[in-house]
């Protein structure tokens, strides 16, 4: 989950019972409030029917017009009566409509002058009360969901105006490639923590180029160094076996040096083409078209693992023209063809198909092979006399020009697949 999402999930979930709570103690006083003029209400018309009971004037008559009724009784003077008044919801009967109706009930006991007591029964239907409860209610609701979203709309515009030197530190942090350099790296910021990050980063951006670079020198300096001197050696060994008698235990142990020899060199001329690749050295591009590199290696391979009885399925074009250096391209398509046959078990299958700019070089195989380094250097997956640096070789060949380079296992079969660029 993005920080962005989870920030705003939890502000959600932080203001969500504060403004619930807020809506119910707004909800309910507004309820009260309307209690309190309903009751006001009632409390004018008890007073002006009680003041006509009192002085004798006409009394209103029920359902003239006016939504309140009332009833008078009077009450025994045989007891002693206080003056009060009760409220209640109740249902009350009116007679001119010949139905119920909720309605909100004022009891009230009280005197005349003479001493005569009175209960006066007012009452007022609810159902314009209950509407504007509702309407209160429905209007509540609303604007609690319509507050919630503008607070969250708010807070993510801010935040990611806030943490936009964030994003473009995290921007340039995953595009970054070790040898890449420190171009298009953010500018410093204002605010002190992003400061410190960026400044963190560039520290540590520095030291892996610094490192990688002296690296890089080192491996190109030490192959270098090592092409005169194993060039020598294996000249003397073929001399030795080819000028001087020797018993055939002799000669095997010469042969044995001798095929280490040819393994140094192939090793350290692999290591002296990688650090030129890495050192940006083949930068020409051309037309290659590779189809007839694919063929040419299919048949050297076919000869070489005819005994194994592996056999290949080949489905490519006519033709398929790629930008880049033609060595390079003929060393990546040989050592991912070798990895295929190399590995493949007897009598398996290598499949080689090139379409819509995916080349993809499949074989069989018992179980998956380890992601994180199958393309690592000197990274062996037990075979006997691989160097671990053919498939590291077709990945650096395969990012100095954009390729994209993928693996996978799937139906017992290892898959190799290399987008290329027409």
């Amino acid at each position: 989950m993005k920080l962005i999402h989870k920030v705003t999930l939890r502000l959600a979930l932080a203001i969500m019972p504060v403004l619930l709570i807020w809506a119910i103690a707004f909800y309910f006083t507004m309820v009260h409030q309307v209690n309190d003029e309903t009751d006001d209400s009632l409390d004018d018309y008890a007073e002006m029917i009680a003041h006509r009971v009192v002085s004798g004037d006409e009394l209103p008559t029920p359902g003239d017009g006016s939504n309140n009724t009332y009833s008078i009784e009077l009450l025994p003077a045989t007891e002693h009566y206080d003056d009060s008044k009760t409220y209640e919801d109740r249902e009350v009967y009116l007679y001119w409509k010949r139905e119920g109706e909720p309605a909100r009930v004022l009891t009230k006991i009280f005197h005349d002058t003479d001493g005569t007591a009175y209960k006066l029964v007012v009452s007022t239907p609810t159902f314009e009360r209950d509407d504007i409860i509702r309407a209160l209610l429905i209007h509540i609701a609303t604007i609690y969901a319509l507050l919630l979203c503008v607070i969250l709309v708010v807070t993510v515009l801010v935040f990611k105006i806030s943490m936009k030197p964030l994003y473009s530190l995290l921007k340039w942090l995953d595009g970054y490639r070790p040898g890449g350099g420190m171009e298009g790296f953010p500018n410093e910021e204002t605010v002190v923590e992003f400061r410190k990050l960026t400044q963190a980063a560039r520290e540590t951006i520095e030291r892996a180029e610094n490192h990688l670079e002296r690296q890089k020198q080192f491996i190109g300096n030490a192959s270098h160094e090592l092409q005169t001197p194993l060039a020598v050696l294996g000249n003397r060994i073929e001399w030795m076996m080819d000028n001087t008698v020797l018993t055939e235990e002799q000669f095997g142990e010469l042969s044995k040096m001798r095929q280490s020899i040819h393994r140094l060199v192939r090793l350290n001329r692999t290591l002296l083409l990688l650090s030129r690749i890495d050192s940006g050295h083949f930068l020409d591009k051309a037309d290659v078209d590779i189809v007839p590199v694919i063929e040419n290696e299919l048949e050297v391979y076919n000869e070489i693992f005819a005994d194994k009885g592996i056999t290949c399925n080949v489905k490519v074009p006519q033709r398929f023209v790629v930008q880049m250096d033609e060595m390079l391209a003929t060393t990546m398509l040989t050592n991912l063809i070798k990895n295929a046959f190399v590995h493949s078990t007897g009598g398996g299958v290598v499949e080689i198909t090139l379409s819509r700019g995916e080349l993809t070089v499949s074989n069989n195989g018992d179980e998956a092979l380890d992601k994180a380094r199958l393309f690592d250097r000197f990274y062996t997956s037990g075979k006997t006399g691989s160097t671990g640096l053919g498939l590291a070789l077709v990945k650096s060949i395969a990012g100095s020009y954009g390729f994209g380079l993928e693996y996978a296992f799937k139906e017992n079969r290892h898959c190799f697949k290399i987008r290329l660029r027409q």
